[in-house]
């Protein structure tokens, strides 16, 4: 008798065609994105705490240059720039802020809280200018569980994810610092890697050291609700490998266990949130894992990976959150090898589009979700 799929399983029950080929290669493609999806939609810039109090940074959101403003505590984001003609209010990377935003070039000023404009410095406006009308373009801001978002929309949606943001609840997020942080270039389309993190057919091939941390991917699936026979009634196993409770070389703890999490969620090992298109955070027994996807190109885009937690944690003797994070670099050098591979592989006239198989079901929801969103715009 021939296993099959139970109508609860996410696997698929057909497979579909993925996105074309010019999806990942196109620059017309990739700037409707930047529009439809990167100004549109709920950005993670990265931790709110990580942001100087008495500073603007500078980010970016699609193509928009943006910058986030901390003044006491209380962040505020504008478009970065000047509503006189044009100039940008922030040249550098990071720079020093008051209660006003100054334009280096005329030297228009605005109020850093809500971006008013306040002066027009040496121009002397005429009766039929209003103030009112040219305070700075603003951006949308949230914060959830300590990471800030920003969303240049006019009537900004929800923020979207995989599962409830109520997820890490257990979690002491918001208490949590920033220990290790870790940027990469890859030369690859943003979606590619979207694509690879939803699916684990590729698992068995290209990570040897996670598949055997996680017996269950060696397998070629993320979970035991993925193989064809699986039916609601199994018992759930743990995740990770025996004696091993979180993602290190050793497999212990780096420093105390969150003394709140039930105990399914410490048997999981790992708990993940996704947050298209440009957040994941991996959520283990002793840390936490952000990693945030910013595109810079069709074929190009940054990584940037950041491992937070407890100050306590962090004030151990010879506590070394590098070595913490080793474990998952080698698996994320080893995705984005792969991501890589499968960007040259794209540029082979020869392939028009692919076909995604019933485990990759994820990133078929990841391609619907994209449609909507072009369509939509």
């Amino acid at each position: 008798m021939s296993l099959q799929r139970h109508p609860q399983s996410p696997r698929l029950d057909h497979s579909p065609e993925s996105l074309p080929r010019e999806a990942y290669l196109s620059d017309a493609w990739f700037k409707q994105e930047m529009t439809a999806i990167f100004l549109r939609e709920w950005i993670c810039v990265g931790r709110a705490n990580d942001f100087a109090d008495g500073h603007m940074q500078r980010v970016t959101l699609g193509t928009s240059s943006v910058i986030v403003c901390k003044s006491q505590g209380v962040i505020s984001a504008f478009h970065n720039v000047c509503r006189h003609r044009g100039a940008e209010l922030c040249k550098g990377e990071i720079e020093k802020l008051g209660k006003l935003i100054t334009c280096p070039y005329h030297a228009w000023a605005y109020a850093a809280n809500d971006g008013r404009l306040i002066s027009t410095a040496f121009a002397k406006p005429t009766a039929d200018f209003k103030h009112e009308e040219h305070s700075l373009i603003p951006i949308a801001t949230r914060t959830w569980n300590g990471f800030l978002f920003l969303n240049a929309a006019t009537t900004p949606g929800k923020i979207h994810a995989d599962v409830p943001l109520t997820t890490l609840d257990n979690w002491p997020m918001d208490d949590l610092v920033t220990g290790h942080r870790w940027s990469t270039v890859l030369n690859c389309n943003w979606k590619i890697f979207w694509e690879n993190y939803s699916e684990c057919l590729h698992c068995p091939g290209i990570h040897p050291e996670l598949c055997d941390m996680v017996p269950i991917y060696a397998t070629g699936i993320m979970g035991a609700s993925e193989a064809l026979g699986w039916t609601p009634d199994e018992k759930t196993e743990r995740n990770l490998k025996t004696g091993a409770e979180t993602w290190t070389l050793t497999g212990k703890p780096c420093g105390p266990v969150f003394e709140k999490l039930t105990e399914a969620e410490r048997n999981a090992g790992y708990n993940f949130v996704t947050i298209w298109p440009s957040l994941y955070v991996v959520a283990h027994v002793d840390y936490v894992r952000s990693v945030r996807i910013e595109p810079l190109a069709p074929e190009k885009m940054r990584l940037t990976a950041e491992w937070h937690f407890p100050p306590a944690t962090l004030r151990q003797s010879g506590f070394d959150a590098a070595g913490v994070s080793a474990f998952a670099k080698i698996v994320m050098a080893q995705d984005g090898e792969a991501a890589e591979m499968n960007q040259r592989g794209l540029r082979s006239p020869a392939f028009s589009r692919g076909r995604l198989m019933p485990e990759e079901y994820e990133i078929h929801r990841f391609h619907t979700w994209l449609r909507q969103r072009m369509e939509d715009r």
